[in-house]
């Protein structure tokens, strides 16, 4: 991973951070910890799916949504945050077919589910339950068989894992969660 890269991703966490903790700003950290480990891991299962196919891949943040993320976090006080920070852009992809295509978009909300079962299994409490409903909701979202997200390439690719794992948001989504142990 190169330095321009490891810059995007930095750029691109602290400023979801920040849109993300504007209601509540002592949230901070905890919101770097929870809402920045599902977009950076969300983003680097994309990236490190493509290159095991021996496609290059590399994650650029996009600035329009970005500074779409704080506007709309500042003018509804932090209650409304819609977050489209960047993506990883997948070169080479003529060589890649559309099952490698499908599998790489689904590794970020595969990977989604994954975390929301480790935050679900977690005793800490409040953060726990933010961490699991984040990747609940990124993961969801991203799945919405709609381009550019990812849904709409693994929709292409397969509806039946589509349907398989967007029912397991939906599922996941109406469970109560746990507050655990503060």
């Amino acid at each position: 991973m190169g330095t321009e890269e490891i810059l995007h991703i930095g750029i691109s966490v602290l400023t979801i951070g920040i849109a993300f903790s504007m209601q509540n700003i002592a949230a901070f950290p905890a919101v770097l910890l929870t809402v920045g480990l599902a977009f950076v891991l969300h983003e680097l299962a994309h990236k490190f799916v493509a290159i095991s196919y021996g496609a290059r891949a590399e994650y650029r943040a996009w600035t329009w949504g970005l500074l779409l993320a704080v506007a709309m976090a500042a003018l509804t006080q932090g209650r409304f945050v819609f977050a489209a920070p960047g993506a990883v852009y997948v070169f080479g992809q003529r060589a890649l077919n559309k099952a490698q295509n499908g599998i790489i978009s689904l590794a970020g909300p595969a990977t989604n589910l994954a975390l929301a079962a480790v935050f679900l299994s977690l005793p800490l409490g409040a953060i726990s339950a933010s961490g699991a409903l984040i990747n609940i909701y990124l993961g969801m979202f991203n799945m919405l068989p709609i381009p550019p997200l990812d849904g709409s390439k693994v929709a292409a690719w397969n509806g039946a894992v589509w349907a398989g794992v967007f029912v397991l948001f939906l599922i996941l989504l109406f469970q109560p969660i746990p507050l655990g142990v503060a």
